[in-house]
């Protein structure tokens, strides 16, 4: 099937660098013909980012408890208080994974729970306080705006004076979770809402990005909600986006039922992922880096994501258990990445949690320039690093 008719113009007016409206958005999704789609995604790709370059990160997902008072039904990972399964990691366990995690090579740490009900504020500037003495090259992106909102709800502090006491301690950036869909009605749907409304999780980002964190934003998908939904939630984060520019990449995955509430959802295929992961290239024209979900997606899909829109293959995953929690479970070493990346036509370049620097290979020296980033873009990059032009390596 070719694209026709107003959905050619519409990827013809994205090509072009004009912003597609919501309306445009779902045209696209329902019409457009998927390799056509792909190729406009990935153009728009390469005028943001160096065509020749993909990145990738050395890092680990550290789950330092499973306990959380909330009760998603897409959730495999939580445990109510008490449950014989629960846990909360000790400094020892936390120690043993971020040093393993640095042997490895790895820049950074996402730390993220659960969201336990007898933590207080002192136990999350305590962890990152320590953090930043025992583990100073270590970068800290960690807890996801339900986990900041539950700080705020039970110490009644306001979420500016929750976040800039985490700062203080040593908070480097927020990661994306939590977000699902940015829509109320799909969040009281799935028992979501009362761990974070839509207000309060892009409340969160924006504070953060108003205190100068940076952050990634995230949809998971495919729970039921309507293609709409999908676009209304990107449409949020695009606006946020215009507001602060505080957001680094998005990265969106398909919802896995196994072991979650919702075995009657029949999950997303692959085509429906490339088809949306190109549509958020074309649509979040503000946001430079596109993340590849081969994690729920596998391998095969994750490289072919490269080609629709994608330019960063996103962590090795040395750990990840929420995602693996619900049948998705999927590891690479950076040797593998490498080759992955190389194999789809690309040089990989292992970047740092917040694009804006890159780890040089052999030395292990990390370079404070922009990674992967094409000079001419349009794109406002100084809230990234204030660097403008791309690698000169790959350059040469």
């Amino acid at each position: 099937m070719k694209t026709e008719g107003r959905a050619r113009e519409i990827l013809r007016k994205a090509i072009d660098g004009g912003r597609i409206d919501d309306d445009e958005a779902l045209t696209l999704l329902r019409e457009a013909d998927l390799l056509e789609l792909g190729q406009a995604a990935n153009i728009v790709r390469n005028r943001l980012n160096d065509p020749k370059v993909v990145t990738f990160i050395v890092d680990r997902n550290i789950n330092y408890t499973n306990v959380c008072v909330y009760k998603c039904r897409f959730c495999a990972f939580y445990r109510k208080p008490g449950d014989p399964e629960s846990y909360l990691l000790t400094r020892d366990e936390l120690r043993q994974k971020i040093r393993e995690t640095v042997e490895l090579g790895g820049t950074g740490v996402l730390l993220q729970g659960g969201v336990h009900p007898d933590l207080p504020l002192e136990y999350y500037t305590d962890l990152l306080s320590w953090m930043r003495e025992e583990f100073p090259e270590v970068h800290r992106h960690a807890f996801s705006p339900p986990e900041i909102l539950f700080i705020s709800r039970m110490t009644k502090k306001p979420l500016r004076e929750v976040i800039g006491a985490l700062i203080e301690a040593g908070l480097q950036s927020i990661p994306g979770g939590g977000a699902e869909i940015l829509v109320d009605e799909i969040r009281l749907a799935s028992l979501s809402y009362p761990k974070a409304s839509t207000a309060g999780w892009l409340d969160v980002m924006r504070t953060g990005h108003e205190l100068g964190l940076r952050t990634t934003a995230t949809m998971m998908y495919g729970q039921g909600e309507k293609p709409e939904h999908r676009i209304e939630h990107m449409r949020r984060v695009r606006d946020l986006q215009d507001e602060t520019g505080g957001f680094t990449a998005f990265i969106a995955w398909t919802f896995q039922r196994e072991n979650t509430e919702m075995q009657e959802i029949e999950e997303e295929d692959g085509v429906s992922y490339l088809r949306h992961q190109a549509l958020a290239r074309l649509y979040m024209d503000n946001i430079r880096s596109i993340q590849s979900s081969w994690v729920t997606q596998g391998l095969g899909i994750g490289q072919l994501a490269l080609k629709f829109g994608a330019n960063d293959m996103g962590s090795i995953m040395i750990e990840e258990n929420v995602v693996a929690a619900a049948g998705a479970e999927n590891h690479v070493t950076t040797e593998e990445m490498k080759r992955l990346i190389r194999q789809s036509g690309y040089e990989p370049v292992q970047r740092l949690t917040l694009y804006d620097g890159w780890v040089e290979e052999g030395t292990g020296h990390r370079v404070r320039e922009l990674a992967g980033a094409e000079t001419g873009s349009g794109l406002n990059l100084e809230l990234n690093s204030g660097i403008k032009r791309k690698i000169g390596r790959i350059q040469s």
